[in-house]
């Protein structure tokens, strides 16, 4: 069983007026706990809609051309 069916859903719908919300949180993180949280968010995705890890799909070589 996925981790994600363990996840409440909730919907919360709000004004764009109604207050800043979430967007006060993360603009007080730094960058790097944005970021942190954003590939934490891309890495649950993958698992959800692929049922795999997230990887690279090809190896490439990067060859310099004359």
């Amino acid at each position: 069983m996925p981790a994600a069916e363990n996840i409440e859903r909730v919907v919360v719908k709000v004004r764009l007026t109604a207050g800043k919300g979430d967007t006060a949180f993360w603009k007080g993180r730094s960058y790097t706990d944005r970021l942190e949280a954003l590939e934490q968010i891309r890495k649950a995705f993958i698992r959800w809609k692929y049922g795999a890890d997230p990887r690279l799909q090809r190896v490439y070589k990067i060859v310099k051309q004359p």
